[in-house]
């Protein structure tokens, strides 16, 4: 109320100069009645001074709600002199300082979190090292028991699986100040790919076959657009069909990676991207964590190359369009 007062104080000396003491002095200089165009014009002309004055005081108030494209601090009223505007600019300040002290908190608290996730990773696979270097040396010890070893480096494949894509995942964050660009052989990134799934391919019979010159140069980022195409081709083996290839063809500047399975339900095409979303198929197997594809999306948008997902009559295609970033096909 008495904010609403200090605001109006104007508006209520208009209404009693205007109202109360101008018919006054003109009545007692001459009658009111002769006298009333008159008293209509200087009304108009007391509220016009009014509006200019009231505009002069809150024209930066004015400004800054009006303005588009603010930054963090082109909302706050430097130097107010309304009521209104002290009374404003005081709110945004604590508003402004509540807000930067939760975004250091969030920062603090998120940092923390990428360390210790960091760090149990690491220590983690440690002892997963050597339980498959256990595996190995058991699986040559006992013959007799080798399908058993075979189940145990398969879970440990798993986990180590999970392990690595959680560290991803946390560094992906910091994914813009770890981005170093240059010259790169596509066929060398898959190959590498496809030796480190060698086992995972053998397990599922599932096979790739890639079609890709040697002589095919990218500018990328060789370590992400190496996860990108572990995160490929690891789902399309893992969603694949038994006895089937899957196919890695370049053409025209895009690479292609097609396999033989399940189609994925055309609602679920863009979803499949978002951070956590296992689909229809995900919650059947178990085993999908929805941090691959979301990893996949992420690496790709903040490297600038464009990728479509389709899939139809039992067959997934993911394309990526690095026709922008090619340097030579010598």
């Amino acid at each position: 109320m008495k904010l609403f007062i200090r605001d109006h104080i104007s508006f209520i000396t208009l209404y009693i100069i205007t109202m109360i003491c101008l018919p006054i002095i003109i009545h007692r200089l001459d009658d009111f009645n002769n006298h009333y165009a008159y008293f209509i014009f200087l009304a108009i002309i007391l509220l016009a001074i009014l509006l200019l004055f009231r505009f002069l005081r809150r024209k930066k108030m004015y400004t800054h709600l009006n303005g588009k494209g603010l930054g963090t601090t082109d909302f706050l009223i430097h130097y107010p002199l309304a009521p209104v505007e002290k009374a404003y600019a005081d709110q945004m300040r604590f508003i402004q300082s509540l807000f930067l002290s939760k975004e250091d908190e969030h920062k603090d608290f998120f940092h923390e979190q990428q360390l210790m996730i960091s760090q149990t990773v690491h220590q983690m696979k440690t002892p997963l090292s050597v339980i498959q270097l256990l595996i190995q040396t058991n699986q040559l010890k006992e013959p007799n028991l080798l399908l058993e070893w075979q189940k145990i480096k398969k879970e440990c494949d798993k986990v180590n699986f999970s392990l690595n894509q959680l560290l991803t995942y946390s560094r992906s964050s910091q994914l813009l100040a770890d981005l170093k660009i240059e010259q790169i052989s596509l066929k060398s990134i898959v190959q590498e790919v496809a030796k480190d799934l060698k086992d995972y391919f053998i397990e599922m019979e599932i096979y790739p076959k890639s079609t890709i010159d040697e002589n095919i140069f990218i500018y990328s980022d060789r370590k992400w657009i190496k996860v990108v195409i572990y995160q490929l081709l690891s789902n399309a083996v893992k969603y694949g069909e038994k006895n089937s290839y899957i196919l890695i063809h370049y053409e025209d500047g895009q690479l292609w990676i097609r396999n033989k399975g399940e189609t994925i339900p055309e609602s679920e095409i863009n979803r499949v991207f978002e951070l956590f979303y296992t689909g229809t198929k995900g919650r059947i197997q178990g085993e999908a964590t929805g941090i691959g594809l979301y990893l996949v999306k992420k690496i790709l948008s903040t490297l600038h190359h464009p990728y479509r997902l389709s899939s139809a009559n039992n067959e997934t295609t993911f394309m990526i369009d690095f026709s922008r970033s090619i340097t030579a096909a010598n």
